[in-house]
């Protein structure tokens, strides 16, 4: 069994981000062939405690998605790059925090101006944290959110052999 954490940074609510994630974790089900538990983290739901080390949730929160076999960590494009909300669950790692985890960095934006922020920013803060990120990030536009198994089975098709390497490692 493949465990798939799902981490949303936007502060909206079961946001169309979150939605793009969720369709991630959907593709890499189908694609990989193998039965998956899924931890599910809206980040939106827990801002208000974000910023308290000791509060239970996020504790619990925070191991489940270290131990995770893949982890999807989406925000939206907030000044050229992911969100506060994302930043702040992160920084709860300590060194080498998600090591082990193959992490997949996701991004929505408006326009493709901002395409390489997935690579340029959310990527680095991942593999800082000693997570493996084996193919490149996902960034959607909102024209391709009418869409979202086509933008997510485009980018799929290069991502997901080299996912599938990563876990067998």
């Amino acid at each position: 069994m493949t465990t798939i954490a799902i981490v949303t940074g936007n502060p909206k609510p079961s946001s169309r981000t979150h939605s793009v994630a969720l369709t991630v974790a959907d593709v890499l089900d189908k694609e990989l062939g193998t039965p998956s538990e899924r931890v599910i983290v809206d980040l939106a739901d827990h801002a208000p405690r974000l910023f308290d080390w000791a509060d239970p949730t996020l504790t619990e929160i925070t191991a489940q998605v270290a131990t995770a076999d893949i982890a999807i960590f989406a925000s939206p494009t907030y000044k050229a790059s992911y969100t506060g909300l994302l930043k702040a669950f992160l920084d709860r790692y300590g060194n080498n925090g998600l090591a082990g985890v193959t992490a997949i960095p996701v991004m929505t934006g408006g326009w493709p101006g901002h395409l390489l922020a997935v690579e340029v920013h959310l990527r680095p803060v991942l593999v800082e944290l000693g997570a493996t990120v084996p193919a490149r990030g996902l960034y959607v536009t909102e024209p391709e959110l009418t869409d979202l198994p086509a933008a997510v089975g485009k980018w799929s098709q290069a991502a997901v052999p080299l996912i599938r390497a990563s876990l067998k490692n």
